[in-house]
């Protein structure tokens, strides 16, 4: 099986991801207050999805990842929609970010496709926790065994698989077992299937559920279909951490990160404090890198102006 993220990886200093969906639709009006969050986007304004798509490849990011994080059969359902709808949807996650890419593409001259390569696209794979929309992403805890994950995991997959993109983004997982059975699913039913698994992480060294990150690392390492592993939706202060002790792991995979901004949040206000600093976010990635980092992106409150910024960082690596 050809390794979707290789020729990246083998050109590149690190790979270059997007960052946040929702904090760029929220100033193009897009109401997330929502259980469905960014996905409800899929139904009122599709087209302001592909214009952030858009937003993010013109800024340098060699990986797209779709509004498909909290789209689910159970979350559709409670608006009302039957499977087929909601598949269609997940779908269209999918054909919105492969569209974004082939016009950027398509769009750049010729020379300019010589210098890079072609972006991906990352299906974007929340966890059990998201659906529930009350935080459980970064708690964990679900009382669920690993059969019942499968279960839930297992349409979501084959929707967005049937879509064509170039990989899954199994991301903000809190929990070790939840990896487990995204992996059990991968290796058993959709064994030409490629992905990377992020977890949530808490602290320096834990995940949100209370394991080591590194335990996650050796365990999922020895999966061929894994193509990466590391931690999104994370306060940066954690990321030098929590990278060198994953570093650490024997043969583990490429390890990747996209943190959050910065900002702390406030649950109660449901408020986001503190200031944006695109080029500091930047000037971090420097540590991330000597730390082990392969793979380098942003998650809440980031936009094309830190992925901008990345790239201009990595552009002085290159030369």
């Amino acid at each position: 099986m050809e390794h979707a993220l290789t020729p990246h990886l083998r050109t590149l200093p690190f790979v270059l991801l997007d960052g946040a969906l929702a904090t760029e639709l929220e100033p193009m009006g897009c109401d997330l207050a929502d259980p469905l969050w960014s996905a409800k986007v899929l139904l009122e304004a599709p087209e302001k999805i592909r214009t952030v798509h858009a937003a993010y490849l013109a800024a340098g990011a060699d990986v797209v990842t779709t509004a498909s994080y909290q789209a689910t059969y159970e979350g559709f359902a409670g608006r009302g929609l039957g499977a087929d709808a909601a598949t269609g949807l997940m779908q269209r996650s999918v054909q919105l970010a492969r569209e974004a890419r082939d016009a950027y593409w398509s769009g750049l001259a010729e020379a300019d496709r010589a210098s890079r390569l072609r972006p991906l696209v990352a299906a974007s794979v929340g966890p059990y926790g998201a659906m529930l929309a009350d935080g459980s992403e970064y708690r964990g805890h679900y009382g669920l065994d690993v059969k019942t994950l499968m279960d839930f995991h297992r349409p979501r997959l084959a929707a967005l698989l049937a879509a064509g993109p170039d990989l899954l983004a199994c991301e903000t997982l809190p929990s070790l077992l939840e990896a487990q059975a995204l992996v059990q699913l991968l290796e058993n039913e959709f064994p030409d299937a490629q992905a990377w698994i992020s977890f949530s992480c808490t602290d320096d060294r834990h995940i949100s559920e209370g394991t080591a990150l590194d335990a996650c690392v050796a365990e999922l390492s020895p999966c061929p279909q894994v193509l990466a592993i590391g931690f999104n939706c994370t306060a940066p202060r954690h990321a030098q951490s929590l990278l060198a002790a994953a570093a650490a792991v024997p043969d583990h995979k490429p390890l990747l990160l996209y943190p959050n901004s910065g900002e702390g949040y406030d649950a109660a206000t449901k408020c986001w404090h503190g200031s944006r600093d695109a080029a500091g976010f930047a000037a971090s990635a420097k540590g991330w890198l000597e730390a082990g980092a392969r793979l380098i992106g942003g998650c809440c409150r980031t936009g094309p102006a830190e992925i901008a910024a990345l790239a201009a960082w990595r552009t002085t690596l290159a030369t």
